[in-house]
């Protein structure tokens, strides 16, 4: 089967035998799994010209024309064809089997009923021999020791086309693959890419996906991302994400971006984001997020459970439920696990721990995280001078000053794996 390599830069010929250019690229219209071929791009001596690609016969080294150019009409490509040498060969695609970044070294097509398609994006060390013609050497020298060249061929229909801002720069990205891997090696490969392509997929993500991928992005380019973005989709995202990571990310962008957003976001989440960011960053206050389950002590075993079900927290805000009275200060702490085993009408109040380790808002965050590491904790509560329950100080929120410096990351993803 042909690769673009293979047949670009062929000669093409008129029904005569005359030179009429050479095949300078091929285009298609990317909407179908395997899209067929729908234009050539000639290069004559007089500029390029776009004709179609049933004008053209193959023939063993070259091409021709089925008849003479002056009667084949003038054709222009729709804005969203896509030409495969230009917008293709050397950029980059996202291999989601694999979740890195590739580049696209060749294209493989395919002549099915009479139609050649378009059919894999050649990644491999092949593809690039291939262009340069030396393929078959290579080949034959691997051969010696009895290894063959490995293959990269990813199939096209687990490609699709994702035009970045600007016109001139393109990615190929499975966009709905995309939605479908781990936070955490979306935002692998997001850091690989260039700013144009990082745009270009957070433009097209889903707002959830989007807002869990940039919580796993290193600071720096998360308010790169995020100062890039469209104001109202940055916003979007943000009003996603956990208050204490939007919080940290508004700390790093200037002032007037940072209120901009704030502005955009929702009444309710662009408020706890600003008493958030009202803390020192290096206190519990600044590290806390406003994220957590309190029930009223009144309340007995049975109603704290249905008070679940309507709440459907996330999994790591279940870590610890905590108790308060009607002032919302702190009585207590109670694991999910002895709600769930508890008699359906016994009292929050004998179920709960009433020794709870907390502390003030304003309190250092390297003793916040001494605290967590030496008693083993999944979440400290932090409470104001009237016992106040404000928010948690999670153990992912201090990782990076338990771990040496660069394992946060790492280690986080173990876990969430």
């Amino acid at each position: 089967m042909p690769y673009l390599s293979e047949i670009q830069h062929r000669s093409v010929l008129e029904p005569s035998g005359k030179v009429a250019g050479r095949l300078a690229d091929v285009a298609v219209m990317p909407k179908e799994q395997f899209p067929a071929v729908q234009w050539a791009v000639l290069a004559a001596e007089d500029g390029e010209r776009v004709i179609p690609w049933s004008a053209l016969i193959a023939e063993v080294t070259h091409f021709r024309l089925r008849t003479n150019p002056a009667t084949i009409a003038p054709t222009t490509l729709p804005p969203d064809a896509l030409c495969l040498g230009r917008d293709l060969l050397d950029k980059q695609i996202v291999d989601t089997h694999g979740a890195k970044v590739v580049r696209v070294n060749d294209l493989q097509l395919e002549e099915t009923s009479g139609q050649l398609r378009l059919v894999g994006a050649d990644v491999g060390l092949r593809g690039l021999l291939r262009r340069i013609g030396a393929e078959g050497a290579a080949e034959r020298l691997v051969g010696i020791v009895g290894r063959k060249l490995p293959r990269g061929i990813i199939p096209w229909h687990l490609v699709e086309p994702l035009e970045a801002a600007q016109p001139s720069v393109r990615l190929t990205v499975p966009s709905a693959q995309l939605a479908l891997l781990h936070p955490a090696d979306l935002a692998d490969l997001v850091e690989e890419m260039s700013a144009d392509e990082r745009r270009a997929v957070f433009e097209q993500l889903d707002v959830e996906t989007a807002a869990e991928a940039l919580s796993e992005i290193e600071p720096e380019m998360q308010a790169a991302i995020v100062a890039d973005l469209d104001e109202e989709r940055a916003a979007d995202i943000l009003d996603e994400m956990a208050p204490d990571e939007a919080a940290d990310l508004l700390q790093d962008l200037p002032e007037h971006r940072r209120e901009e957003l704030i502005e955009l976001m929702q009444e309710e989440e662009g408020s706890d984001v600003e008493e958030l960011m009202a803390y020192p960053e290096d206190s519990a206050g600044g590290m806390m997020t406003t994220d957590f389950v309190a029930l009223p002590r009144e309340i007995d075993a049975a109603a704290a459970i249905d008070r679940l079900r309507v709440l459907k927290p996330d999994p790591e805000l279940a870590y610890y439920l905590y108790v308060v009275d009607a002032e919302g200060r702190l009585d207590g702490v109670v694991s999910l696990r002895d709600l769930v085993v508890a008699d359906p009408t016994t009292p929050l109040t004998k179920i709960m721990s009433a020794q709870v380790l907390k502390v003030e808002a304003h309190t250092d965050k390297e003793e916040v995280a001494s605290l967590i590491a030496k008693y083993d904790l999944l979440a400290v509560p932090v409470v104001d001078a009237r016992r106040t329950l404000l928010g948690t100080v999670t153990v992912d929120d201090v990782v990076e000053l338990i771990l040496p410096r660069g394992w946060k990351k790492k280690s986080l993803r173990s876990i969430a794996r």
